[in-house]
């Protein structure tokens, strides 16, 4: 007799994340046509697995994607890419704004290391204080507070918060395990975790 699955797995970072995204209000679609991607419809698209680096995951991909709309605000919600040119160097404080509010709130959780970016602007992310926000000087830091302040509101709040603690539960089950994948000798993402 042919045995008939009746359930199918699902990775449980990405299942928090594509939930608190879908409770925000995207659906997240994955595709090796881009790394990462909007319509302004809903719809948040997201390299697959042969376009993304070893230590990316689809959490911290889609948790970015939200930062972004945080900083743009309900209008940018509406835009492909949020309105963002990342085809010119046009909206680089707008990447950096972005980057302080993820390590804002991922420092929250103990994750800012775990849920890094691994993008170019890399450097910036590891170079920014703690907190991340003290730089008043960085333009972006204005536009990151709004940021962090829309993240208390609709439609971001409560999913958000939420996606971050669930997250941080994960990976400290997974690092008080000493869990890790035997084929490689890189330390797993959850080694970044502080909490």
């Amino acid at each position: 007799m042919e045995r008939k699955p009746r359930h199918s797995y699902l990775d449980p970072l990405d299942a928090i994340w594509l939930t608190a995204a879908a409770r925000i209000g995207f659906r997240v679609e994955r595709s090796s046509e881009v790394y990462a991607s909007t319509d302004g419809k809903g719809v948040m698209t997201i390299g697959d697995a042969s376009t993304l680096d070893p230590d990316d995951c689809l959490a911290q991909m889609i948790l970015h994607e939200l930062c972004h709309s945080l900083i743009e605000g309900p209008d940018g919600l509406t835009l492909p890419d949020f309105g963002l040119d990342n085809e010119s160097e046009q909206d680089v404080v707008r990447e950096h704004a972005c980057l302080r509010l993820q390590a804002w709130l991922t420092e929250k959780h103990g994750l800012r290391k775990a849920l890094a970016p691994t993008t170019d602007f890399r450097g910036y992310y590891d170079a920014l204080p703690e907190p991340p926000f003290a730089d008043a000087d960085d333009p972006a830091t204005k536009m990151a507070r709004a940021g962090a302040a829309r993240s208390e509101q609709p439609p971001w709040a409560p999913h958000l918060w939420e996606g971050l603690e669930a997250t941080a539960k994960v990976l400290k089950v997974a690092r008080d395990l000493g869990a890790r994948d035997p084929h490689t000798e890189d330390p797993p993402i959850w080694s970044e975790s502080e909490r």
